[in-house]
């Protein structure tokens, strides 16, 4: 499974866009599930109530819960990387624990938030 980004997401939606357009065929090329966590799915409706764009494609993704265990990792994770000099933002840490938690790959455009978690057991994707 690839778990989707917001960033990664928000170009696949921006129909002009040749970054969203690769990202689409990498995707594709793995004919893997793809998913996205319920905290892009926060961030994607709240940019899209607050900026007007009507795309709701998004909805119809499937969306991966945030549940206790999720949680615990989470939590873990935001430690581990204050402790090694590099925090993370809570909602990086919860997107990362539910990826991990699911055997999931995480696509972001975002490296610098996320290659931290890489060392706690992150997969990102390619």
């Amino acid at each position: 499974m690839i778990v989707l980004d917001t960033d990664v997401l928000i170009e696949i939606l921006d129909r002009r866009s040749v970054k969203g357009d690769e990202a689409l065929r990498k995707i594709s090329e793995k004919s893997q599930d793809i998913a996205i966590t319920v905290i892009n799915l926060h961030e994607v409706l709240y940019g899209l109530a607050k900026y007007a764009k009507p795309v709701r494609e998004v909805l119809l993704l499937p969306v991966l819960d945030f549940t206790k265990a999720d949680a615990e990792l989470s939590a873990e994770l935001e430690l581990k990387a204050e402790r090694s000099g590099t925090p993370v933002r809570r909602t990086d840490a919860m997107i990362a624990a539910i990826t991990i938690n699911r055997g999931a790959s995480l696509y972001t455009f975002d490296l610098k938030h996320f290659n931290v978690l890489r060392d706690f057991g992150l997969k990102l994707f390619p």
